[in-house]
C-alpha cells in the first residue's frame, strides 16, 4: 500500500511540475494584458518649473538710429524653444520663435520715438528677463501724414490647433480712415485678403494641415495709403487623434490562456490512478497466492 501511495505521489508531482510551466509561466510571458481598465479615472496636470533665466538681446536696429520705412525688421540673439515678445512703448508689437539661437520680428512704429524691448517666453508663458532696450525714431514720409495712424494688435502672441482644425485668431484693428484691405500670411504658403470698413476686433481664421510652428504676418493698409503690421506665431500642434492616441511606446500586456496542458494533464491524472489501481490489485493477487502456498 505504501508503495503504491508513492507512486500516485509521485505521478501527481511529475505531473504538476510538467503543467505548471506550460500553463501559468506561458501565461505570463505571454503578451501581457492591457492597461486601460473601463472604469478607470485619468488625473492629468502641468508641473510648473522655474521661468525662463536667460533674456533675449536686440542686436538690429542700432539704439539711436533713424527709420524711415515700415516694416522694420528688430532681430536679436535668444536661448532655447522660448517665444519672443516685441513691445515698443510698452504695447506688444510682435512675436517670433527662438530657433536656432535667434529671432527676427517684423514690425511697424509708432511716430517719433519707440523703446523697443523683447522678452522671452516658456510654453506656459511663463516670462523671462527683459532684453537691453533700443531706441529708435520713426520718420514719417510722404503727404500722408495721418495724426491717428492705422495699428493692429492682438491678445495672443501664439495660437494653435490641431491639422484639420480651424485656427480662429481675434486681432484689434484702430485708427486710421476706412475702408481697410487686410491681407494674412499663413507662413505655411497661404495668404488671404479680407476687407473691413471700421476698426474694433473681428476673427481671422486658417487651417494648417501639418504640424509645424508657422511665422504669420498680417498687414493692413488703410484709405490714406498708411500700413501697419502685426508679426504672431501659428502652431500646427499635430495629428488631430494625437491627444487621444496611447503612447507608441506603450507595453500593451494581454493575457492568454492556454488550454491544451490542463487536457493533457487531465489524461495523465486519470492514467496515474488507473495505473495505480491495477498496480493494487496485483499486489493483493501476490499475497493471496503466496497465502495458498503456504
Amino acid at each position: 500500500m505504501k508503495k503504491v501511495n508513492k507512486l500516485k505521489l509521485v505521478v501527481a508531482l511529475s505531473l504538476m511540475v510538467v503543467c505548471i510551466p506550460l500553463t501559468g509561466w506561458g501565461s505570463l510571458y505571454a503578451a501581457p494584458t492591457d492597461p486601460i481598465q473601463s472604469n478607470s479615472v485619468g488625473i492629468d496636470g502641468t508641473v510648473r518649473g522655474d521661468p525662463p533665466k536667460t533674456a533675449a538681446t536686440i542686436t538690429f536696429p542700432a539704439n539711436g538710429q533713424s527709420i524711415t520705412t515700415l516694416p522694420t525688421r528688430v532681430s536679436g540673439l535668444c536661448t532655447g524653444d522660448l517665444l519672443i515678445k516685441l513691445f515698443k512703448n510698452g504695447v506688444f508689437a510682435g512675436s517670433a520663435q527662438c530657433q536656432n539661437g535667434t529671432y527676427s520680428i517684423q514690425t511697424d512704429l509708432f511716430n517719433g520715438a519707440n523703446e523697443l524691448v523683447a522678452r522671452v517666453y516658456d510654453a506656459l508663458d511663463q516670462q523671462g528677463p527683459d532684453s537691453n532696450t533700443v531706441t529708435v525714431t520713426y520718420v514719417q514720409t510722404g503727404f500722408n501724414t495721418s495724426a491717428s495712424r492705422v495699428a493692429l494688435s492682438s491678445s495672443f502672441a501664439r495660437r494653435g490647433a490641431n491639422p484639420g482644425e480651424t485656427l480662429t485668431w481675434p486681432i484689434l484693428l484702430s485708427g486710421g480712415s476706412g475702408p481697410y484691405a487686410i491681407s494674412i500670411d499663413w507662413g505655411d504658403g497661404e495668404t488671404e485678403l479680407i476687407s473691413r470698413t471700421f476698426t474694433g476686433e473681428f476673427n481671422i481664421s486658417h487651417v494648417y494641415k501639418t504640424p509645424g510652428v508657422y511665422t504669420m504676418l498680417v498687414k493692413v493698409t488703410d484709405g490714406d495709403n498708411n500700413s501697419a503690421f502685426l508679426q504672431l506665431v501659428g502652431v500646427g500642434n499635430g495629428t488631430l487623434a494625437q491627444d487621444n492616441q496611447i503612447n507608441s511606446s506603450t507595453t500593451v500586456v494581454k493575457t492568454t490562456v492556454v488550454w491544451w496542458p490542463v487536457l493533457v494533464a487531465s489524461v495523465f491524472v486519470v492514467l496515474s490512478f488507473w495505473l495505480g489501481g491495477r498496480f493494487k490489485l496485483e499486489q493483493l493477487r501476490r499475497q493471496a497466492e503466496k497465502r495458498v502456498q503456504y
